[in-house]
């Protein structure tokens, strides 16, 4: 018998502050192009530096007493910048522009010619995480729409071709992945929220193409944006019920800062469902019954046994203090869960 009600981290657990300058990390939007400024270690020493604090993110998250670890983010700016800037027919030197989904111009990467992934990307990554710890593995990927949004097309007759190419990049990353032993996949789509309209018109299509003869377990994120710099949240998805037709087996949302309506959930029958049951806006712990009241939002449309416990979003924006109080409350959380409905 499967765990019930496991517990996850979406994706990112903070860096040290010794590995990153955390003031220009929060006083910016999250890079989309490369952001080497934003490391304190020098150059030569960076590798083994981010592999020391991809050790002290795994530890943190086994002794908070994690189900399924990552390996943290630690490696990476952004959540999509890293994957999103080793493509070919990328032009990282001479950025284009895009909106972000706070409104704002950022310099994004330039589609000069066909994308193409010329080499795995994060499957050392996934390797070391193996290495150190014997828990079920998770590793997180930027979605082809996402990408998309997050790039200035010249090369391409439409975004949507674009976006198609990106989604067989991803593809071939996940096959990879799980070659080397993910557990699951996680692809991370957040302007499917952003740009609904867009969203519609070809970002399921896409979607699937990345998952295409895919065998593992996926996972597709959606969220409202990081809650360090999106503070205010509507009270629903404008893109979620549209995940029922994706061929993913997990949808992760926020439910937590929110306060989401979750009957939406009776709309993906079959999926199981990340509950983001942790306010990420707010820097109190919350007590485990917090949590179980948040989780149990959930039970009326989602089967207990396709529960999972998970932050809103991303907690690399917290101070790790808070972050570890608060993995530690979602823990405890899911025993108190267990106790009751095993």
């Amino acid at each position: 018998m499967s765990l019930l009600f496991p517990t996850t981290l979406v994706g990112s657990y903070p860096q040290p502050e010794w590995l990153v300058d955390r003031k220009k990390l929060a006083g910016r939007l999250p890079p989309r192009v490369r952001a080497a400024e934003l490391w304190k270690i020098p150059q030569e020493l960076l590798a083994e530096a981010q592999d020391d604090a991809t050790i002290v993110a795994i530890k943190a998250q086994e002794e908070a007493g994690l189900d399924i670890i990552t390996d943290g983010e630690i490696r990476r700016e952004s959540y999509s910048n890293r994957f999103a800037t080793a493509l070919e027919g990328v032009d990282i030197d001479n950025p284009g522009k895009a909106m972000d989904r706070a409104g704002k111009p950022v310099p994004v990467p330039r589609i000069s010619g066909r994308i193409r992934r010329k080499h795995p990307v994060e499957v050392e990554d996934l390797k070391f995480l193996k290495k150190h710890t014997n828990r079920k593995l998770k590793m997180t990927v930027p979605g082809p729409f996402t990408m998309m949004q997050q790039a200035q097309n010249d090369f391409y007759k439409s975004d949507e071709e674009a976006a198609m190419d990106y989604a067989a990049a991803v593809n071939e990353e996940m096959k990879d992945l799980f070659a080397a032993g993910a557990d699951i996949v996680q692809v991370d789509e957040p302007y499917m929220q952003a740009r609904p309209e867009r969203a519609r018109e070809y970002g399921l299509k896409v979607l699937n193409r990345a998952l295409d003869g895919i065998t593992g377990t996926t996972a597709v994120h959606i969220c409202f944006g990081y809650a360090a710099i999106v503070h205010q949240r509507p009270s629903g998805y404008s893109f979620l019920p549209e995940f029922a037709d994706c061929s993913c087996q997990q949808v992760s949302i926020e439910t937590a800062q929110s306060n989401l309506d979750c009957s939406v959930l009776a709309k993906l029958p079959g999926k199981s469902i990340m509950v983001g049951c942790i306010d990420l806006n707010d820097m109190t712990v919350e007590t485990p019954q917090q949590v179980v009241a948040r989780i149990k939002h959930a039970l009326p449309y989602v089967p207990k046994e396709h529960v999972i416990l998970a932050p809103d979003c991303g907690m690399k924006y917290l101070p790790r203090a808070v972050a570890d109080g608060k993995l530690r409350a979602m823990v405890e959380a899911a025993r108190l869960l267990r106790a009751e409905f095993a």
